[in-house]
């Protein structure tokens, strides 16, 4: 299987809602409670405020995963805050086709990415029960620097987060 990752364009965001709202609707492996619209998808992921890259990959035309990275926010004072230059990850592939490659690929366009933009670290946020997730970024280089515990999501639910990083620098 060939995959090659490109940038996400709004007119991708009917398919990465279709990758993303099925893992949403399963319920254990994403922070996100409501399923997203295009609209919503474009403003989150695709093009929002403070991106610096979101990256999708097909397969046989079809868009099976996605990645993004933005720059993590300046004025954020709560939990899980994060210093100047460090960026935050979110990683989506299609259930069933974790273990293919689309993840690698997705983190060597995102990590060029992150290069070009002197990010300085990667941070990636995973609920402690996302067992894929966990293995995914420690695959890639993740090390695990902090927790969060106790973490509400908007429904109330609560739940306790690994938190990963990458340090660019070691690329």
């Amino acid at each position: 299987m060939s995959v090659i990752p490109r940038p996400a364009i709004a007119s991708d965001a009917e398919a990465m809602c279709a990758v993303l709202n099925p893992i949403i609707c399963e319920g254990s492996t994403t922070g996100h409670r409501n399923p997203f619209d295009a609209s919503r998808m474009d403003d989150h992921y695709i093009a929002p405020k403070n991106n610096i890259c979101a990256t999708v990959v097909e397969l046989e035309g079809e868009v099976v995963g996605f990645q993004s990275l933005v720059w993590s926010d300046p004025n954020w004072q709560g939990p899980g805050y994060l210093p100047d230059r460090w960026a935050v990850i979110a990683t989506f592939v299609r259930p069933g086709l974790q273990g293919h490659g689309i993840g690698q690929a997705l983190w060597r366009a995102t990590r060029e990415a992150a290069t070009k933009a002197h990010v300085i670290a990667v941070d990636a946020t995973i609920r402690t029960d996302n067992v894929p997730g966990l293995a995914y970024y420690s695959g890639l280089g993740f090390r695990d620097y902090s927790a969060l515990k106790g973490f509400k999501l908007s429904d109330g639910t609560l739940v306790d987060k690994t938190r990963k990083r990458f340090d660019i620098s070691q690329s």
